[in-house]
């Protein structure tokens, strides 16, 4: 559309300069037959001499015409040019700066880095990209509301414009995400760090927006066209320079946020290698890389096998086998959690239906997981597709997932309860739980996180923290496992305290489905015969007694 605009504009626009040629013939042909006309004319009017020719009058009263069509089409011609350049002028402006802050966009930051780079090195200078981002900027929007974020935005551009120096270049490149280019002298690095740690003061004075009291802190990431050996052409480039102040950012963020670093080589191998792992987990839940090891838990008084807690392993075929720890959080930040979870607990099922029937088995459950309003019916439906008893599956819920929606966490619980199914607290003391929710919340068991266990190892060592929860879970009628039982002063000071289930490396590390098969037929806790059942169809799910209410959530 702009381009045909632009084209008619244009052919209008010949055609004026075709007008202006005529009236500039029609002026030439108004000299010539004035010249003649004209004395004719006086000479007859003055003179009685005789009349000037009738076409040769005519004639001049059309060059009269022509010359007056054409000087005001030449005039409107020039007002149109004016008119189109001033145009141009906006559209130029409109596409190369952000609407609400006036300042740079992505677009335009590009070529005034390259221009402000060309000139800084041409001095000897060098450069330096820093890229800002808002912290948490999607609660001030969901709090109050997009106009106040707009106004935030706009007193943040406001206060760092007041900071930088007057060759600086400021864009905004999308959203809540800001750069700034400036020059600076290889050898005064530091220069750089004190405008930084001046924004920084600048930012923790609260924003003041239609009398609300907002605080914000930002996350910056700095990188540069000089490395400790000087100038280096592989990091000169615009693209390259945005790319890796965005790693640096991105990793302030990683480290807790409202910070700052300088771009390091190994901050761009840790991200290719997290791309890395993102790209296996998605690979790994299609090809079915990921299997359940299951740990023992153990009746401390008897030694008694009585449950298996399963673990995630990653069998990885480029990268061999993966910690949990490392690609779990990966995987619950890319959305695959629940995928992958779902997964490990179908080959769970099947291979816990061939241990005895007063084995369980305990799985962990994400904070993810239990933001699905239909998690429960899920489960169960999966239990009843696999014909496992509900009674044999215990559900571990970590304190971190009681603060995000404690309703809904509770009416889960409840509908897992109703069935059957039993849930535990995991890691207790190390994160907020309160008593009240200790109280109100159905659990029907405690684990004692590791960390405090291990205190008993050394029989010097003060335990009232681990009497303290056992004397807790005795007071609220509620039984305990102890995790993290890795020698024999630690049972033995355990077994003091009274009945406890137990688990850790003193009874065996982590096993495979088989090897457990193995451990179990040993001990004669093979399903017998007739226990292990087909798994049944799935009937359609009833869901009107356990829905979770709206109340609830």
């Amino acid at each position: 559309m702009e381009s045909r605009t632009a084209k008619d504009t244009l052919g209008k626009a010949e055609r004026d300069m075709v007008a202006l040629g005529i009236a500039t013939a029609a002026i030439i042909l108004f000299v010539a037959t004035g010249g003649s006309v004209l004395p004719s004319a006086i000479n007859a009017v003055f003179f009685n001499g005789k009349a000037p020719d009738y076409l040769l009058v005519n004639a001049l009263l059309l060059n009269i015409v022509l010359i007056i069509f054409g000087w005001r089409r030449y005039r409107e011609l020039q007002q149109e040019i004016a008119e189109r350049r001033r145009a141009e002028e906006l559209a130029r402006e409109l596409a190369e700066t952000d609407p609400l802050t006036n300042c740079l966009n992505r677009r335009s930051m590009l070529t005034a880095t390259d221009a402000l780079r060309a000139r800084a090195n041409a001095r000897g200078y060098a450069v330096a990209y820093c890229m800002i981002d808002l912290d948490n900027f999607k609660q001030i929007n969901d709090m109050y509301g997009h106009s106040v974020g707009d106004a935030v935005l706009v007193a943040i551009t406001r206060r760092i414009i007041g900071e930088l120096p007057k060759e600086a270049h400021l864009a905004r490149l999308g959203g809540d995400e800001f750069a700034f280019v400036t020059p600076f002298d290889p050898a005064n690095r530091d220069r750089i760090d004190d405008l930084i740690i001046r924004l920084y003061e600048r930012m923790s004075l609260p924003f003041e927006v239609n009398g609300i009291s907002i605080d914000a802190t930002v996350s910056i990431g700095v990188s540069s066209d000089h490395d400790e050996h000087g100038f280096n052409p592989v990091l000169a480039d615009s693209d390259a320079l945005m790319q890796r102040a965005d790693i640096a950012m991105y990793n302030a963020k990683k480290q807790g946020k409202n910070r700052y670093f300088w771009f390091e080589q190994t901050m761009e191998n840790e991200l290719r290698f997290r791309n890395e792992l993102e790209l296996g987990i998605r690979r790994g839940v299609v090809n079915g890389e990921f299997v359940p090891f299951y740990e023992q838990q153990v009746d401390i008084e008897t030694g008694e096998i009585v449950g298996f807690e399963m673990l995630a392993r990653w069998r990885s075929e480029q990268m061999g086998v993966v910690s949990p720890e490392i690609f779990i959080p990966i995987a619950e930040e890319i959305g695959l959690i629940t995928e992958l979870s779902d997964q490990l607990m179908e080959k769970a099922f099947r291979d816990a239906r061939s241990w005895d029937s007063s084995i369980t088995l305990a799985i962990n459950i994400s904070p993810v997981q239990l933001r699905d309003p239909w998690f429960a019916q899920k489960l169960l439906k999966m239990l009843v597709k696999h014909n496992f008893p509900a009674h044999r599956l215990e559900v571990e819920v970590t304190e971190s997932c009681l603060h995000e929606n404690v309703g809904m966490v509770r009416s889960i619980i409840t509908s897992l309860r109703n069935q059957g199914v039993r849930v535990s607290l995991d890691d207790f003391g190390t994160g907020y739980s309160s008593l009240e929710q200790l109280r109100t919340l159905p659990f029907d068991r405690l684990k004692i996180d590791r960390s405090f266990v291990q205190e008993l190892k050394n029989p010097n060592r003060n335990s009232k923290i681990v009497d303290a929860i056992v004397s807790l879970g005795r007071g609220l009628e509620l039984p305990l496992t102890a995790e993290g039982i890795e020698d024999e002063d630690i049972l033995l000071a355990l077994r003091s305290m009274g009945k406890l289930k137990g688990q850790g490396y003193l009874y065996g590390k982590p096993e495979s489905g088989e090897e457990v098969l193995q451990r179990l037929a040993i001990a004669g806790k093979l399903a017998k015969e007739g226990d292990a059942q087909e798994p049944r169809q799935e009937p359609e799910a009833d869901t009107s007694e356990d829905r979770p209410r709206a109340a609830e959530r």
